[in-house]
């Protein structure tokens, strides 16, 4: 007997799919959403938003049409609609009612019951490029200012997958974007188009890697370059290199904290007297959702929970007025939310640090020594937050650790 969910897929026209895509379009930006997951699974479909860095369903098709969503998801990206076996990553510009286009990448994978189908809709809005809107603070805004206004050394920037490493990396590329100076990145892939500088996709298939990438770049006469990533020791040792030789260089790292970029680097092979020389600041970030100001409502945090969570209360209540606050939720946010903000944990490589990093210092010791120079953890960098209203003590404790 034929299976009536293959002849129903049959009979359908495509205009179902386009329109039901439109509509998944439109809701996505009225949202602020930043990511959209196609899910097949064996009796039902799902579709859900990713919403200040919390996915939340919506309304999802029939099962019937997951094929048929991934297909035209994969026509639109120009990717290979018979290949069901392997991932593929692409990309599509589509357009919204209101002639708005969006830019979309995208990233097929294969599951048990069909693809999966995740879309990042990527920014094109250069003015949120900036680092008063991702958050930096007059004093750590200062700091990287410095760092990255130096015509040679490295900045790297440090945090989880999902942390807006690459918007401050963007957000440094577009104060530093002139005429008169030759910048080149390397990224896997690129998410922001920055006109005036020179971006190429990483192709691991046919050898176009980071450090392939790396050495062209040091052909083409260039002054900046960045490095959408540093995995391993050969990226890391022409990167280094680089710095070292009139040419400021941005990367990212996946640490937990700034200290613990030091240790990684130092894993991957390279030498601590490259270390010490190369590096002029790291800065560590999280993203956490700010309260909404429409429904926020007070709330007290005792002095024993800062203490247990290993906070100086006695410096914390010197320098800020606390006054914590907690979700509530209305029409005018998600769940007692509305948009997101970053913590940074600012750290120049001072005299004493590299010292310590020359010596093959413990992470204990680094952090210890940061301490000394007035860096502060990105929990405290949250609890400061926290303590202004701008996002709450749960947001705070999810995202941070205490060392």
């Amino acid at each position: 007997m034929e299976n009536p969910q293959s002849g129903m897929r049959r009979s359908l026209p495509e205009a179902p799919v386009v329109h039901y895509l439109q509509q998944v379009w439109e809701s996505a930006v009225r949202l602020r959403a930043s990511d959209i997951h196609f899910e097949p699974f064996e009796t039902f479909y799902r579709v859900r938003l990713r919403i200040d860095g919390v996915l939340q369903e919506i309304e999802p098709p029939p099962l019937a049409f997951k094929d048929q969503i991934a297909s035209r998801i994969k026509v639109l990206s120009r990717l290979d609609i018979a290949e069901k076996r392997l991932p593929q990553d692409g990309r599509m510009n589509v357009g919204l009612h209101n002639a708005q286009r969006l830019n979309l990448r995208v990233s097929t994978l294969p599951t048990l019951f069909g693809e999966k189908m995740v879309v990042r809709i990527l920014s094109s809005d250069s003015t949120k490029l900036n680092l008063d809107h991702l958050g930096y603070g007059p004093d750590d805004k200062q700091k990287l200012l410095e760092a990255i206004q130096k015509p040679h050394g490295m900045v790297l920037v440090t945090g989880p997958t999902g942390s807006g490493k690459s918007q401050s990396l963007y957000a440094c590329l577009n104060l530093l974007n002139r005429e008169e100076v030759n910048i080149a990145t390397v990224e896997d892939p690129s998410e922001i188009q920055l006109p005036g500088i020179n971006q190429v996709n990483v192709k691991d298939k046919i050898g176009l890697d980071f450090a392939t990438s790396l050495r062209a770049f040091l052909r083409q006469d260039p002054d900046i370059l960045m490095v959408g990533e540093i995995r391993d020791h050969e990226t890391a040792d022409i990167a280094m290199k680089a710095s070292q030789t009139g040419h400021l260089v941005l990367s990212t790292l996946h640490t937990q904290d700034a200290p613990s970029a030091l240790v990684r680097l130092r894993n991957m092979g390279v030498a601590t007297y490259n270390l010490a020389s190369s590096i002029s600041l790291i800065s560590a970030q999280r993203l956490v959702r700010r309260l909404c100001i429409h429904c926020r409502r007070p709330a007290m945090v005792s002095n024993q929970l800062l203490k247990e969570l290993g906070l100086q209360t006695m410096k914390l209540q010197t320098a800020l007025p606390q006054h914590f606050h907690s979700p509530q939720g209305c029409k005018q946010c998600h769940k007692g939310y509305w948009g997101r903000i970053g913590l940074f944990q600012i750290m120049p490589i001072s005299l004493a640090l590299q010292h310590l990093i020359l010596k093959d210092a413990s992470r204990q010791a680094l952090s210890a020594q940061a301490d000394k120079d007035g860096i502060c953890t990105l929990r405290h960098a949250g609890l400061v937050q926290a303590a202004m209203g701008i996002t709450s003590m749960a947001e705070v404790l999810a995202n941070t650790d205490v060392a």
